[in-house]
């Protein structure tokens, strides 16, 4: 009798036995990044494995946005900060102009702490998805707004001007510093002993950050990393959005050794993610971008009159009503999608960009209360009628 009583007792744990609850979550979105540009790491990196190979699920998604087949970063980014498809130049709105619950505004209820990283401006499309919402996304100063109330606690990024240089001589570097962030505008200072009660902020420079081939340091894996060192200090979780914004931007300019450069250092913090999922139970890293951008391909090289196929000549799309020029636009290309840890294998297959969202709330559970905009003041402002997009 007692062998059996042993038997059932353990019976549980051996058949229903449950994974490891997912409590962190780190995605990080390379702007621009279709298959062609992260194939260059793999051509371009002095022999070294890359951070990529670690991945064993992959996925692909569709990434046309509500209106256009063809989207921008913002409504790419609303997709995977809403769950939802909305216009190009929407930043977490619907095709409306309504107010749409992104996550950090869902885990701020649960007092659970987000983070962001970007090279870009932090109130560039990407990143701005994830706190703030705006009609257009060219509203810096409308998105910087957002920042000091929302439930951001790290950020680290440009866009220092959309905050203490204002058109309106509004000061919301001090309101940043009245919400109980520590500010830098100078380095990442990564000695710096972090405290659970404090939030952090780093804006280094007016607009964006220098590119890598303008002589941009390790400023995204490094801040990946501080970001963690600080996130991590919460036993709830957390939620860590960190964006190589540049990968696009040198696609805009048909810049293949520029791409190549960004891609090498988006690896870098994909290292240290992967790095801090292998040492973290319950944290799951997705890679991803948000679309292609510039046709950009790894072609063979022309060798006098024929091909080398021994050399790779990077290219870009040439329209076809002026072959001569770089079309260096968007594409509308399926997007690979990476994950690592728990849950990760739901992230194989062909699917919307909107599923990133709804994937991650699944797996964590975080989207189980309701989902209504706590700031109901918001929503007439959103209400009003939305010029032709």
């Amino acid at each position: 009798m007692k062998k059996i009583f042993f038997l059932l007792s353990i019976l549980p744990a051996i058949s229903f036995g449950q994974e490891t609850p997912i409590k962190n979550v780190i995605l990080l979105i390379g702007d621009g990044m279709g298959l062609s540009q992260m194939s260059t790491i793999y051509y371009y990196n002095d022999n070294k494995t890359p951070n990529f190979s670690r991945f064993k699920h992959i996925g692909l998604i569709n990434t046309s946005s509500a209106k256009q087949k063809i989207t921008d970063s913002a409504a790419g980014a609303t997709a995977f900060a809403c769950g939802a498809k909305s216009y190009n130049g929407a930043i977490s709105v619907d095709t409306n102009g309504r107010y749409i619950m992104n996550v950090v505004e869902i885990l701020e209820r649960k007092k659970i702490k987000s983070g962001l990283v970007a090279t870009s401006s932090i109130t560039h499309a990407t990143p701005a998805c994830f706190y703030a919402h705006a009609k257009s996304r060219s509203d810096a100063e409308k998105i910087a707004e957002y920042l000091p109330k929302s439930g951001v606690d790290f950020f680290a990024g440009g866009g220092l001007k959309f905050f203490n240089k204002r058109s309106d001589n509004i000061d919301f570097y001090t309101e940043l510093i009245k919400k109980g962030f520590e500010l830098d505008t100078v380095s990442l200072n990564l000695d710096k002993k972090m405290k659970v009660h404090k939030k952090y902020g780093y804006l280094l420079a007016e607009n964006g950050l220098k590119s890598k081939l303008e002589g941009r340091d390790d400023f995204l894996p490094n801040a990946t990393q501080h970001a963690l060192d600080y996130l991590q200090l919460w036993e709830d979780g957390f939620f860590l959005m960190v964006e190589g914004s540049q990968i696009d931007w040198e696609g805009h300019d048909a810049n293949a050794k520029g791409i190549i450069e960004e891609v090498k250092d988006f690896d870098k913090a994909i290292g240290v993610a992967l790095d801090f999922a292998e040492t973290h139970e319950g944290t799951l890293v997705i890679v991803t971008a948000d679309h292609e951008t510039g046709g950009f391909a790894l072609a063979p090289a022309r060798d006098g009159d024929g091909w080398n196929d021994n050399e790779i000549a990077p290219t870009f799309y040439k329209g076809a009503d002026d072959p001569g020029v770089s079309y260096a636009a968007h594409t509308t290309t399926l997007i690979p999608v990476f994950a690592f840890g728990e849950g990760a294998e739901k992230f194989a297959g062909i699917y919307q960009n909107t599923d990133i969202f709804h994937k991650i709330m699944q797996l964590t559970h975080w989207n189980e209360d309701d989902l209504e905009p706590k700031d109901q003041k918001m929503k007439p402002v959103l209400d009003q009628k939305l010029e032709d997009h």
